[in-house]
């Protein structure tokens, strides 16, 4: 696979390897997440109090990406091989309909599903942080949240990213006077040297760590909501918020050659993409081809997976899905029979649904604790800062994972990705999501990975999954591999800069392919590397961004 240039990879973030390390490792999208991670290992705690004091130290110091406004995923292994899946994905309110987004003309208006109260699904992290807490962890709910209330009172320096996304997004974050207090300065994007500080949400924290569920979900926190989402245009009750529920789930399995693959179920979509492209390149014997057929193959494979995701995955809880099937060796060679080794597929020669797209704005960490304990796991608000909303006195930024969903059978999403009936709105329901935290065995070598980055967040997991495949068990190398992508429709190979060499490119478009170069590079990926005989551990973070990785 083709790596970056050497310059990237002095900058990348990672633990050296490490003999059997006296906490574990962990590896965030922030220094000060990571750090309260280790905090919380230090004080007794393991791998799933870490994970839920990491979360909510990531809601306070990388709002942009995720919060206690937002979901999550955590996929669990447990020391032992217990394996759970926690499914804390927002749901629709019940005031929700199929056209709710749909103008007079009968189209999408994207503004009402991307910004201001309309566009947020009722929050699941909160409860997220309860489940796991109180399903694998040994420490209580308010040691694993302190070190998130300590740094949302004290406050904190955000880095240049963070600014530059309150650029970006200052307009919508403006239009809620409680948000514009907390991240605007006198109305204006933050300069280098702003200290945020977030009482407001050191408030709901500390109701959440003392009252547990209620703490959110009922109470003065649920009646902010529920009274600022109303006053501004949205439409919540009290019971959409008393009656969430996080759902524990049975996590997918697969197998890719020798690599044993834990991944994320529906209303992930990512699980089962995943799988199904591993399943049509396990045909091939990659290892021999060709740098350009290598990614030609890998590209179609991609094709197919995104196709299916599109026709077929949705909340399962509402929507019956033929899981079996998609995730079945058979119906994959019978994909793989459709791939020309010598020409690329046009997407609109096979028959389903385009695919439509999704929020960029989401955060990955994995731990691995020192008794072995794994979390992989992926929280998002979708598109920077979600909603740019807060209803006031909350301190909650919250999501706006509503576009997520179908606004119409066929019609793409902030990412481009196409949905059909299956992943229309319904009240209560969850939409589908491309977070796809995995975790993969190779004989006596882990693998835990994961990444934000919206509809490409499959594709960077599979290339991931195939480097480590090839026998790679540094987990730098996992991050740092070149990126492209394709995801059925919009009928393009995009790659970032650097993600395709000069060769790849013409022999691509020699087969057939249109390739298109994103503006940047993208990604996010947190990594860890263990070696359960051995103890060793090594983690790395994504140098596309400043995340940290260490063990300890």
């Amino acid at each position: 696979m083709q790596r970056l240039l050497t310059i990237v990879l002095v900058t990348l973030v990672a633990s050296p390897l490490a003999a059997a390390p006296k906490l574990g490792a962990i590896a965030s999208a922030h220094p000060l997440a990571t750090e309260a991670g280790f905090e919380i290992l230090a004080a007794g705690g393991n791998a799933c109090d870490a994970a839920v004091a990491v979360s909510a130290a990531l809601a306070v110091v990388e709002p942009v990406s995720s919060g206690i406004g937002g979901g999550a995923f955590y996929l669990i292994q447990l020391k032992g091989g217990k394996a759970l899946f926690v499914d804390a994905r927002e749901r629709a309110p019940q005031s929700a309909s199929r056209d709710m987004y749909l103008g007079e003309d009968g189209k999408p208006v994207r503004e009402k599903s991307l910004n201001g109260p309309l566009a947020a699904g009722i929050p699941g992290e909160p409860a997220g942080l309860v489940q796991v807490g109180k399903r694998c962890g040994r420490l209580g709910l308010a040691r694993n949240l302190s070190p998130a209330i300590r740094l949302a009172t004290e406050g904190f320096e955000p880095d240049e990213f963070h600014l530059q996304m309150v650029g970006m997004r200052q307009k919508a974050l403006a239009a809620a006077p409680a948000a514009a207090a907390v991240f605007l300065d006198q109305g204006q994007p933050p300069k280098a040297g702003f200290r945020l500080v977030q009482k407001d949400l050191a408030a709901t924290l500390q109701r959440l760590a003392r009252q547990g569920q209620p703490g959110f979900y009922s109470g003065d926190t649920a009646r902010l909501l529920v009274e600022g989402v109303n006053a501004a245009g949205g439409a919540w009750t009290l019971s959409d918020l008393a009656d969430y529920r996080a759902v524990e789930r049975t996590p997918l399995r697969g197998r890719y050659h020798e690599v044993e693959v834990l991944t994320a179920p529906p209303p992930s979509s990512g699980g089962v993409a995943l799988l199904t492209a591993l399943n049509i390149l396990e045909g091939y014997a990659l290892n021999l081809r060709d740098p350009v057929t290598r990614k030609h193959l890998i590209v179609e494979a991609m094709r197919r997976a995104y196709r299916d995701r599109a026709e077929y995955l949705g909340d399962p809880d509402y929507v019956a899905m033929p899981l079996a099937m998609l995730g079945s060796k058979d119906y994959a060679a019978g994909l793989r029979a459709g791939i020309r080794t010598d020409q690329a597929t046009s997407s609109a020669s096979l028959p389903g649904a385009p695919s439509g797209p999704e929020g960029t704005d989401t955060t990955h960490f994995s731990v691995v604790d020192a008794a072995g304990n794994i979390v992989s796991a992926t929280l998002s608000v979708n598109i920077p800062f979600g909603s740019g909303f807060m209803p006031p006195g909350s301190g909650v930024l919250l999501n706006d994972e509503m576009d997520d969903f179908s606004a119409k059978s066929g019609s793409p999403n902030a990412y481009k990705l196409i949905g059909s009936h299956a992943n229309a709105i319904a009240p209560g329901k969850r939409p589908l999501s491309s977070m796809t935290p995995t975790i993969l065995r190779r004989g006596d070598a882990v693998a835990v990975l994961g990444t934000p980055g919206g509809s490409r967040i499959i594709s960077m997991v599979l290339l991931g999954t195939l480097s480590f495949a090839q026998g790679s068990d540094d987990p730098a190398e996992w991050v740092t591999t070149g990126r492209y992508h394709h995801q059925f429709s919009p009928d393009v190979v995009e790659y970032e800069p650097q993600g395709l060499g000069a060769d790849d490119i013409a022999g691509l478009e020699k087969l057939g392919h249109t390739l298109q170069q994103v503006n940047r590079r993208y990604g996010n990926m947190q990594a860890i590397a263990w070696q359960p005989r051995t103890g060793q551990m090594q983690a790395a973070s994504d140098p596309r961004r400043k995340g940290s990785a260490q063990v300890r």
